[in-house]
């Protein structure tokens, strides 16, 4: 199985090194900080090693709230959010891709939370990541 990039926890994840990495699809990583940490939206996100899964992610917070995860890997990134099964439903209700909801409903729970997941490469799809970034804002 393919692992994400960013695996020597000496080498950060600079603008540089994601560039490198993510090849075309860091214009719309680039668009997507910029949107996500700008007025509207007021997320934070913080880049850290871990040593569990021995790569660097980054975690997009909203106060203390954790939105969802950022990976990069080689020619885009991976975001992924995690919902409760009570919330799971309002997924079913959002305008996005008809494949990101099928996935989702086909996943299997880990612990009591059920995953989803969504590959960027283009900024085309940075709009069906923004409204799952909107829905789980909006839960208690």
């Amino acid at each position: 199985m393919d692992k994400p990039k960013l695996n020597d926890p000496e080498i950060n994840p600079t603008d540089e090194v994601l560039s490198g990495v993510l090849g075309n699809s860091y214009v719309a990583y680039v668009q997507l900080m910029n949107t996500i940490t700008g007025e509207k939206y007021l997320l934070v996100p913080e880049w850290h090693y871990y040593n569990d899964g021995k790569s660097w992610l980054c975690k997009v917070t909203y106060k203390k709230k954790t939105v969802f995860w950022l990976s990069a890997w080689d020619g885009f990134f991976k975001t992924s959010f995690y919902f409760t099964e009570k919330n799971s439903p309002g997924i079913a209700g959002l305008e996005i891709e008809k494949n990101i909801k099928d996935d989702f409903f086909s996943n299997k729970a880990i612990g009591r939370l059920l995953p989803l997941g969504v590959s960027i490469s283009t900024t085309d799809q940075i709009n069906d990541l923004l409204k799952i970034v909107e829905y789980k804002k909006s839960l208690k």
